[in-house]
């Protein structure tokens, strides 16, 4: 085998390697959940926001909706540090995935994990770790059935329901009941 065959086979296979990379880089989360547009769980609730869809700033298409709304309830409950040094406060609940709510979810990663995770996206690590804090308070985890569940943060608890097609729901600044959905953003 000579050097200019040694050189090709080199290329070819740089080119095979940085194109399965790509591929795996470019591929979004996924998650069934997030594909019909909604947080969503069926039967046993343990888990049902291990596999939802990512979250942040440079998300266009969920970085403004009501389950960014659902993750700023969270911050709130956790009582996660603002960009001011504050508490995430009620107000700050409006489904944008803005500077406060990179902030706040960078304090909270590194409570939970050790770590700072500097894609300031919430993906399943962050949804995952969460879903420990959900408690049944009443109803049912059978598919079709109402499930009401209450999230408990370190500074606030909060409440919130499965509804009878799986979809969360969750309690805005106000006291109205929100659906968590991607695709569009009611809390503002």
């Amino acid at each position: 085998m000579n050097a200019r065959t040694t050189r090709k086979r080199i290329a070819a296979a740089v080119v095979g390697v940085l194109t399965v990379a790509a591929l795996g880089f470019s591929a979004a989360p996924a998650s069934a959940k997030m594909s019909d547009g909604y947080v969503r769980g069926y039967d046993e609730f343990s888990g049902d926001w291990s596999d939802e869809g990512t979250l942040g700033m440079h998300i266009a298409s969920n970085g403004n909706s009501n389950a960014v709304c659902l993750w700023q309830k969270i911050l709130w409950a956790e009582g996660a540090e603002e960009s001011n040094g504050s508490a995430f406060d009620q107000s700050d609940i409006d489904g944008h995935f803005g500077d406060n709510t990179r902030h706040a979810t960078e304090d909270l990663s590194e409570r939970w994990f050790g770590w700072l995770d500097k894609r300031v996206d919430v993906q399943g690590d962050l949804f995952n770790r969460a879903d420990n804090q959900l408690e049944r308070t009443s109803g049912s985890d059978d598919r079709g059935r109402t499930l009401t569940l209450r999230y408990d943060g370190s500074a606030h608890n909060t409440t919130m329901t499965r509804n009878t097609e799986g979809q969360y729901e969750f309690y805005d600044g106000n006291g109205v009941k929100r659906a968590a959905g991607y695709n569009y953003n009611s809390c503002d």
